[in-house]
């Protein structure tokens, strides 16, 4: 029989869709108990969505698209060689190809990556946490404790949102806008595998690694301890930083 968090008090109102996004940040623990009880995700999922189309939208505006492409191919050899290949004006029909489809691509991939990586992540972890502690969680479960896991997204994208207002938008790194990591620390000319290990080891991330060990713990209380849901998640994040860095280390 499946082991459920305890049933809400006579009178205690469930949390709303949208108090449930303050509450992830604010007051977890609780919150989490409530999606563990009813569980749901469209709301995270569909404001992060907004505020990364939001992102998109200011990028463009303020630091344009061209520029964008220009200053990507300046932070990649490989471009480099390629563009180095065609005459002067190819290389300038080649950025202005690349810079009319910018804009699709930058509207469009988010909000598809964040929902297949929502799903992906949740049925890992729920095939984890049932094979591995029985904890017999349904991927709906799953599913609310990840979207709400990504919850601090919302304030990455504010602060993206107001940095590229206030900053000078030559001087604003468009791959780490934020800055809330350690791929700060290292200069366009290191290494890339070593500038995506940087930007791995990331507040925001370590943030959305303890949420997902809270929400899965708190889910399912008498199978799943803090430790052992952090444990996974944290070997799941490994694991994507290893592939991360070594197709960086590849591809550069």
């Amino acid at each position: 029989m499946a082991t459920t968090p305890s049933p809400a008090a006579p009178g205690q109102a469930s949390i709303g869709a949208f108090g449930r996004l303050a509450g992830v940040l604010f007051n977890p623990r609780p919150t989490f108990e409530d999606i563990a009880r009813k569980p749901s995700w469209v709301v995270p999922i569909m404001v992060i969505i907004v505020l990364q189309l939001a992102v998109t939208a200011v990028l463009g505006q303020r630091i344009g698209w061209r520029s964008v492409i220009e200053r990507q191919i300046a932070k990649s050899a490989s471009a480099q060689k390629r563009m180095e290949q065609l005459s002067p004006q190819q290389r300038q029909d080649a950025i202005d190809q690349q810079a009319k489809f910018a804009p699709i691509v930058g509207y469009v991939a988010p909000p598809i990556v964040l929902i297949i990586v929502t799903l992906i992540v949740a049925g890992i972890l729920l095939g984890l946490f049932n094979a591995m502690a029985s904890a017999e969680l349904d991927f709906k479960t799953s599913l609310g404790i990840v979207s709400h896991a990504w919850v601090p997204s919302i304030i990455t994208a504010l602060l993206a949102i107001l940095i590229l207002y206030l900053k000078d938008p030559e001087s604003v790194d468009i791959q780490n806008i934020v800055a809330s990591n350690l791929g700060l620390l290292f200069s366009s000319e290191s290494p890339k595998w070593l500038v995506s290990l940087g930007e791995s080891i990331d507040i925001f991330s370590f943030w959305q690694i303890y949420l997902l060990g809270l929400g899965y713990s708190v889910a399912r209380p008498r199978k799943i301890k803090m430790g052992t849901a952090l444990t996974y998640v944290i070997v799941l994040w490994a694991l994507y930083v290893v592939v991360k860095v070594g197709a960086a280390a590849i591809f550069s």
